[in-house]
């Protein structure tokens, strides 16, 4: 039996689209959609294809073909995904080249090469190959990262590592008939992928319908859509109910929080990629974090009356699944309420916003904190969470630190494209507030240690701007 297909996602000129629009239709609605037209300026545009609309490989060999990437075998499966290869982008160029005559998929046993979360950004901050659109700005993940780490421990970071976790801004290089398996994205994020060159297919699955797609246990998720996927396994999946489209060359694809999707190119093709959540997906980041930690704790439950540590040890062992662990969230939690606090009381302070409460950016910035203070809520609710240990994150020392206030300045001058509040000056932002009002902020010392102190200094933050959170 074929796929019950059912819908198409909508396809939207870019250009005539309003950041509001955008929010309004797909963001806070959580649908997909395909937008044209935002790529006519890119580098990428010229540098990264042919005169005859297929990938200039050899200018990637010739420009790049030093840095070390992840390739997929999508011929092979190891676990829940494709088996990954490490080489240079040198080497999978000539692979690619060498096989171009070969149109079977890898059935004839050569590999079928897909590179993959190629960190492309940070390793070439200098060749601007694109610039984001101001639908993607709110990009709460890979800004942190351009300043903080998102798990700081020492037994688990891997300084060889560092480019590998610093960001998830990616670019995807795959010959036609490459493909992705099933799957939601990292974090249960957002994400956007625009097609430099080639097309891709696309499937997807809403939210409400992603449990069709799983075991009778809830554990494993059917790999290809496209096998004869075991009827006693997966009881659901027939009656699952897709959404089809194709991405054309030049086209972006929003993909939002927790779709499942299954993706093939359709083409020789290239692509640009992001993972980004902000307060409209944060409950999603917390729900994921939230499974996977009492999953991890079920996994170790037996060690449970042996084991001094046991929290400390579910905690480890969730930030080595999901990417980082409750006191890395809160953390980040703490960091984005203070950068959006201070953004909000720098436009209540300045003259050009004499009825901020009538201001879009700023009623924006308290949607963040008030979907900040509701997350925080759910956390302190956690029992998990009262054991995993301080945070002890000092108020003072954060804002007087130089990473914050890169980090500051940075969703600042985001928010700015996005809200067009550019009369604010960011470099004076050291100043905004005096040591009084810090204290009124948070009067029990200077250290957030905790949801409850952070709720608290939440809450004197919205008296501060003069409204109710």
């Amino acid at each position: 039996m074929g796929l019950k297909i059912e819908g198409k996602v909508e396809k939207v000129n870019g250009k005539e689209l309003s950041y509001a629009e955008f929010v309004e239709k797909y963001l806070d609605k959580n649908q997909p959609v395909i937008l044209t037209g935002l790529t006519d300026d890119w580098r990428a545009r010229k540098d990264w294809v042919s005169g005859d609309g297929k990938p200039n490989l050899r200018f990637f060999s010739d420009q790049f073909g030093g840095s070390r990437v992840q390739v997929a075998d999508c011929a092979k499966r190891e676990f829940t995904d494709q088996k990954r290869l490490e080489m240079s982008v040198s080497e999978f160029i000539e692979i690619w080249i060498n096989s171009s005559n070969s149109d079977n998929g890898g059935a004839d046993g050569k590999p079928l090469l897909y590179l993959k979360d190629w960190h492309f950004v940070k390793e070439y901050p200098d060749y601007v190959a694109y610039s984001t659109p101001v639908f993607f700005r709110d990009d709460w993940l890979n800004l942190y990262l351009d300043e903080y780490h998102m798990h700081d421990d020492p037994e688990t970071y891997r300084e060889r590592n560092e480019v590998n976790c610093s960001d998830y801004r990616f670019v995807y290089m795959g010959a036609k008939g490459t493909w992705t398996p099933l799957h939601a994205d990292v974090f249960r994020s957002y994400s956007w992928s625009a097609n430099v060159c080639g097309r891709k297919q696309w499937y997807f699955l809403c939210p409400s319908q992603h449990h069709l797609v799983f075991d009778r246990y809830m554990k494993s998720a059917v790999y290809n859509i496209f096998e004869d996927v075991c009827k006693s396994k997966y009881p659901g999946f027939e009656e699952a109910v897709w959404l089809e489209c194709t991405q054309e060359r030049d086209e972006i694809i929003f993909v939002p929080s927790g779709w499942y999707h299954q993706v093939h190119n359709l083409e020789d093709t290239i692509s640009i990629n992001h993972n980004w959540f902000n307060a409209y997906s944060i409950s999603w980041v917390w729900g994921l974090l939230l499974r996977e930690y009492h999953e991890a704790a079920g996994y170790i439950e037996d060690l449970k009356d042996i084991c001094d540590d046991f929290e400390v040890l579910c905690q480890r062992n969730l930030a080595a699944n999901a990417g980082m662990d409750f006191r890395d969230f809160f953390i980040f939690l703490f960091r984005f309420s203070l950068a959006n606090f201070l953004l909000l009381y720098q436009i209540t302070s300045s003259k050009g916003f004499l009825h901020w409460c009538s201001s879009e950016a700023a009623r924006f910035l308290l949607f963040n904190l008030k979907s900040i203070k509701c997350i925080t809520l759910q956390m302190k609710s956690e029992a998990g969470w009262q054991n995993c240990g301080f945070a002890a994150i000092d108020l003072v020392e954060t804002i007087e630190d130089p990473a914050f206030m890169d980090f500051y300045n940075t969703l600042g001058i985001a928010y700015s494209m996005m809200y067009n509040f550019s009369e604010i000056d960011f470099s004076e932002s050291r100043n905004i507030l005096e040591h009084e009002q810090i204290s009124v902020l948070y009067p029990f010392g200077s250290h957030i240690c905790n949801p409850d102190n952070l709720i608290t200094f939440l809450g004197n933050a919205f008296k501060l701007v003069g409204t109710e959170g």
